[in-house]
């Protein structure tokens, strides 16, 4: 056996895949550390996840469960917080804090289900007419985006949602119909760049699909954004379901509806006030965790792209 052939039997054959699993987890610990330098997006996180812990788990940690259903104990209304009742009891002897916990339920699946619904047309219109830069599929397109964005969200929402019968699912539906033409803002800014980069020239000269351009050229580079203003979006999308729940067009009693909690227990203030004072306060702790948690990805990326 030759020297060549000696050192080829003996050198270890490189495993590609290895290599680009260890460079995918050595760039998720390098994100983790510049997002863990950041105090408040670290809070953000554990709020959210504990939160969602809240969520998920909430028949097992409430401490009293069926309180989330019609039930009623006059014997114990109007109870201030104490050590039974953390954050006292309603008028009719509701305990506040299984309410509050599973109104995190409802706050959830409100931002979860209005995102997923909106992120998808958003991100395609958007696509396209960036694509498409000065062709009537670009008028159309986003002159309709305009028409919508003229109009303040929460005004919209509420016009949509009074004409419809008040409930959880017609409140997002109402959400949602004004909310998709921010991500077809932002996709189409970031298009509208990206259509001219040297990598989607080539791909055009190759002959490539205007799908495969869109979906494998330019929506990879505008991920980063897209989840971030995602990230902002969950707190906003909730404190805008929990404003039509305020207002009676949003989660119906006896389901603890955080806005709707907040609005039966105005009325008894300040006498009760612990009645409205801890749903109002969930709703600023779920808001400010998704708020922090966005602002340390939007600066995580920041980071990275500078």
């Amino acid at each position: 056996m030759t020297g060549q052939a000696r050192v080829q039997a003996t050198s270890p054959s490189v495993n590609w895949k290895d290599l680009e699993r260890g460079s995918r987890k050595e760039n998720l610990g390098r994100a983790w550390y510049k997002f863990s330098r950041n105090p408040l997006s670290v809070a953000g996180l554990l709020i959210v996840l504990a939160v969602v812990f809240l969520a998920v788990f909430a028949p097992y940690v409430a401490p009293y469960p069926e309180h989330a259903q019609p039930f009623t104990d006059f014997a114990n209304a109007k109870r201030p917080p104490s050590w039974e009742y953390p954050f006292g009891t309603d008028t009719i002897g509701r305990d506040i804090l299984s309410r509050v916990i599973f109104g995190f339920r409802f706050s959830l699946t409100m931002g979860l289900f209005v995102l997923a619904l909106v992120v998808p047309p958003g991100v395609f219109l958007g696509l396209l007419a960036g694509y498409n830069h000065g062709t009537w599929i670009d008028t159309v397109v986003m002159r309709v985006t305009d028409v919508f964005l003229a109009v303040p969200p929460l005004i919209l929402a509420l016009a949509i949602a009074s004409v419809l019968k008040p409930n959880l699912f017609h409140a997002m539906m109402a959400v949602s119909l004004m909310w998709w033409p921010w991500y077809t803002r932002l996709v189409y800014g970031l298009t509208t760049q990206l259509r001219n980069e040297y990598f989607v020239k080539s791909a055009e000269t190759l002959g490539a699909s205007q799908a495969h351009i869109l979906f494998r050229e330019i929506l990879p580079n505008c991920v980063s954004p897209i989840f971030t203003k995602m990230s902002l979006d969950m707190g906003w999308v909730i404190l805008i379901g929990s404003a039509l729940s305020f207002v009676g067009l949003g989660v119906q009693p006896p389901k603890p509806g955080l806005g709707s909690m907040v609005a039966d227990g105005a009325r008894y203030l300040p006498d009760l006030w612990w009645i409205p004072v801890f749903p109002a306060l969930g709703i600023v702790v779920i808001v400010l965790g998704f708020n922090l948690l966005g602002d340390g990805m939007r600066d995580l990326l920041a980071a990275e792209e500078v």
